[in-house]
């Protein structure tokens, strides 16, 4: 096991993976009913998550409900968990600064999609990183919106 990186290291570790391309996550919401998961494309923008999906899909029918989702990345020795709020939901075809941003950093553009897509924006409150046990003690890197220092 090496050695627990530092917050400087671990912050610039998630902001890499955020702004790679063909950021590939998971987007855990929930309905009253029931948990929702499923794996998206997203686009780091103006300090934002970007999501493209269907209109009616359960993950944009359930953000809009609740505000809220969590987004994760990485695999299970390389962990991001973001706790996000819902900014906007915007028309994919209104929106072009997002869109632009989105299809830089994606391999499509949901545009070309039609009226049934949308961007959710999402502010991250809380995000953890972690890659082994030794870093789950210093794993909070965001509380409440704000990047904490060390």
């Amino acid at each position: 096991m090496s050695d627990p990186r530092p917050f400087v290291q671990r912050k610039a570790d998630v902001l890499a993976r955020l702004a790679a391309p063909v950021a590939d996550c998971w987007v855990a919401t929930a309905s009253p009913d029931e948990p929702y998961l499923v794996p998206l494309t997203l686009a780091w923008f103006d300090e934002r998550i970007i999501l493209a999906t269907a209109r009616r899909s359960p993950t944009a029918r359930n953000i809009a409900a609740s505000g809220r989702a969590r987004v994760g990345l990485g695999p299970t020795r390389d962990v991001v968990l973001i706790e996000v709020e819902l900014d906007a939901t915007l028309p994919v075809a209104t929106s072009a600064e997002v869109g632009e941003a989105y299809a830089r950093q994606s391999d499509w553009d949901p545009r070309e999609a039609g009226e049934s897509y949308v961007f959710l924006v999402l502010r991250p409150t809380k995000i953890q990183a972690w890659r082994e046990e030794n870093e789950l003690p210093d794993r909070l890197l965001m509380r409440d919106g704000a990047w904490l220092t060390l």
